[in-house]
């Protein structure tokens, strides 16, 4: 695991949109950051390889202003280029144990594992810093995706690397994956369609001082 304190492993971690106004998408992750979230991954599946790299590059530098990281979903030369703290992979998305070599040491290194715990087994066993498990509740992102119990995550507690819980978080029920051991939730809409997101990311941010987590 790339060496950071446990308590930096634990936060909100929003997800960009597929945002085409780039700026329009820092004034929103601008307030995003000021309301206290510390981890952004940069995702956006329309955008150009240019574009895409003109928006990461953009959002270095607010994350670096903000003290935030910022990860990379699916592409690790664009993580490279633009100097990020990590990338996030998923299932289809390249073999865990080359993107460790290739990120080095330091670098943080996601993965995505659904329902799996095997499958996050194995991809600790690779290098993966984090995993992420999901989707917990139906998401506008991606509507279809196969449902995963909240028991999950305690089962994977002993992985011993921290857990992302991801897929229609709400204020409401995000809480409960809390309790049931989520270290991180990840979100899209429930922050950048708020009216306010950086009064989300607040309310947000609220729940992981007021929700008890498992010991």
């Amino acid at each position: 695991m790339a060496s950071r304190p446990e308590t930096e492993w634990r936060g909100l971690y929003v997800l960009t949109p597929d945002e085409s106004d780039t700026a329009r998408l820092l004034r929103m992750t601008e307030a995003i950051l000021a309301g206290g979230c510390r981890w952004l991954q940069y995702r956006n599946k329309t955008a150009s390889p240019c574009h895409r790299e003109e928006q990461a590059g953009a959002l270095r530098r607010l994350t670096r202003a903000r003290g935030a990281r910022l990860i990379i979903n699916d592409d690790i030369d664009l993580a490279l280029t633009v100097a990020a703290d990590g990338v996030h992979l998923g299932e289809a998305d390249g073999d865990l144990a080359a993107a460790r070599a290739r990120l080095g040491p330091d670098r943080i290194l996601g993965a995505s594992c659904y329902r799996g715990l095997e499958r996050a087994r194995r991809a600790v066993a690779a290098g993966a810093d984090y995993v992420a498990f999901g989707s917990f509740h139906p998401s506008p992102t991606k509507p279809d995706a196969a449902r995963a119990d909240p028991d999950l995550l305690r089962q994977a507690r002993d992985l011993g690397v921290p857990l992302c819980a991801i897929g229609g978080i709400t204020l409401a029920n995000a809480p409960a994956l809390l309790a049931a051991g989520a270290d991180l939730l990840a979100v899209i809409s429930a922050v950048y369609d708020a009216p306010d997101p950086g009064a989300a990311s607040r309310a947000f941010l609220q729940l992981f001082e007021t929700t008890a987590t498992p010991s």
